[in-house]
C-alpha cells in the first residue's frame, strides 16, 4: 500500500484535507466560507458524488457534517437523497456559478472600500496642510483631483460656487457625476451658483443639462468668457487648474483660507453679477401676456449672443418662429437692426438687471 493509499487519498487524485498548497490553502475564505466549508468544498470539486465518509480526514465527522450542510444551505453544493433511505451523497455546485457572485460581491465592496481610502486619504492630506498653515496644495492627475473635488463637494454645508469656461480644461468629472453631485448636495440644503459661458447654450445636450439645473434649483449666470475653471465650496477652499493648457496630466491647486482665496471669491462674485440669469422659459413677467414673456427671454438670449437656432432650441420653438418674432418686435418698436432692438430693450427694462447691461451685445 502506498503512502497516499494509508492517508486515505485516491490514485490521481489531490491529497486529503490539509494537503492543499500552503499558498492558497484558505483563499475561500476570502469569500465568506469558513476554513471547514472551504476544505469541504475543495474535496467534493473532486470527488462528486462522495459520502460523508469519504471526506475523512483531521475534521471530525461533526465537523464535515456541519460544513456539508453549510454548503447545501449556501448552494455550494447538492444533496442527493435516495429514496430506499441510502446514503445521501455530496456534489460540488459549478464554482463560476457558486462562487461567481461571492466573488463579484466582494470585488464591489473592495471597489467601494478603496474610494473610501482614497476619500480618507485627501481629507488626511488636507487637514495635514491645512493643519500646518500651508495656503496651497499641489494635486496631480485626473483621480486625485477628482476625489477632491469630491471631497470639497460633500463636506460643503451652505454653498459651492463655480466658474465654467467652455472646454478650456480637462474634464475630471462627467456630466452625469456633476448631475448627481449637484442633487446630492442640493438635498442637503446647499446653494449652487455657477457662472458658465454662452458657448454651453449653443449645445443642445448642455443646454437642455443647464435647463434641468435650474429647474432643481441652480443659480446659473452666462456670460461671454470666462478666465479660468474655478470650484470654491464655503468661501473656505478653492479648486483651481494650475496650467489650464496643459495638454499631459492635469494639475490643480487647492487654496485655503487666505488672501489669495478671497480674490478667488471676488473673481466669482464679479462673473456672476455681470452675467444675464438663465431661467426657465415662462418664469418671467408673469405679470404680462404669454406673448410679451416669450418675445422678453427671446431678446434676453439674444442679449447674451445666442444663435436664433440656440434660442428656439432653448425655448422650445421653431427656428422661423423665433426669427418671425423678432422681426415682430423690431417693427413694433421702431428698430431696423438688431442692435437697435438690443439697445432699447436694455433701455426699457427688459433684460436682467446686470451691471453690464448698458451695452447691448445683440446681433447685429
Amino acid at each position: 500500500m502506498t503512502d497516499a493509499e494509508e492517508r486515505g487519498e485516491e490514485p490521481g487524485r489531490p491529497g486529503g484535507v490539509g494537503a492543499a498548497d500552503p499558498v492558497d490553502a484558505s483563499l475561500l475564505t476570502l469569500l465568506g466560507l469558513g476554513p471547514e466549508e472551504d476544505a469541504v468544498y475543495r474535496l467534493l470539486v473532486d470527488r462528486p458524488d462522495c459520502e460523508p465518509d469519504a471526506l475523512a480526514g483531521p475534521l471530525s465527522d461533526a465537523a464535515v457534517a456541519g460544513a456539508l450542510d453549510s454548503l447545501v444551505e449556501r448552494g455550494l453544493a447538492s444533496a442527493d437523497r435516495p429514496d430506499s433511505g441510502g446514503t445521501v451523497r455530496y456534489r460540488a455546485a459549478s464554482p463560476v456559478l457558486a462562487l461567481g457572485p461571492l466573488l463579484e460581491s466582494r470585488r464591489s465592496a473592495l471597489h467601494r472600500v478603496e474610494s473610501l481610502v482614497g476619500d480618507l486619504s485627501e481629507r488626511h492630506r488636507s487637514a495635514q496642510m491645512y493643519g500646518a498653515g500651508a495656503p496651497v496644495e499641489v494635486l496631480s492627475g485626473p483621480a486625485a483631483i477628482r476625489r477632491r473635488l469630491l471631497t470639497m463637494q460633500r463636506q460643503a454645508r451652505s454653498e459651492v460656487c463655480a466658474l465654467v469656461p467652455a472646454g478650456q480644461v480637462p474634464a475630471v468629472l462627467t456630466f452625469q457625476d456633476n448631475q448627481e453631485m449637484d442633487s446630492e448636495v442640493m438635498g442637503r440644503g446647499v446653494t449652487l451658483r455657477s457662472v458658465v459661458e454662452r458657448a454651453w447654450l449653443e449645445q443642445p445636450v448642455t443646454a437642455a443639462l443647464l435647463t434641468s439645473s435650474v429647474a432643481e434649483g441652480q443659480h446659473i449666470s452666462v456670460t461671454e468668457r470666462l478666465p479660468i475653471k474655478l470650484v470654491i465650496v464655503d468661501r473656505r477652499i478653492a479648486l483651481l487648474p494650475l496650467d489650464p493648457e496643459r495638454e499631459t496630466e492635469p494639475v490643480a491647486l487647492v487654496v485655503h483660507r487666505t488672501g489669495l482665496l478671497t480674490a478667488l471669491v471676488s473673481l466669482f462674485e464679479e462673473h456672476f453679477e455681470k452675467g444675464w440669469r438663465l431661467t426657465l422659459p415662462g418664469t418671467e413677467q408673469r405679470a404680462e401676456s404669454s406673448a410679451a414673456s416669450i418675445d422678453r427671454q427671446i431678446v434676453a438670449l439674444l442679449h447674451v449672443g445666442l444663435t436664433d437656432a440656440a434660442i428656439a432650441r432653448q425655448l422650445g420653438m421653431g427656428h422661423r418662429t423665433v426669427q418671425r418674432r423678432l422681426h415682430a418686435l423690431m417693427d413694433e418698436v421702431g428698430a431696423a437692426t438688431r442692435f437697435q432692438l438690443g439697445w432699447y430693450a436694455a433701455r426699457a427694462g427688459w433684460l436682467p438687471e446686470t451691471s453690464d447691461n448698458s451695452v447691448a451685445r445683440a446681433h447685429s
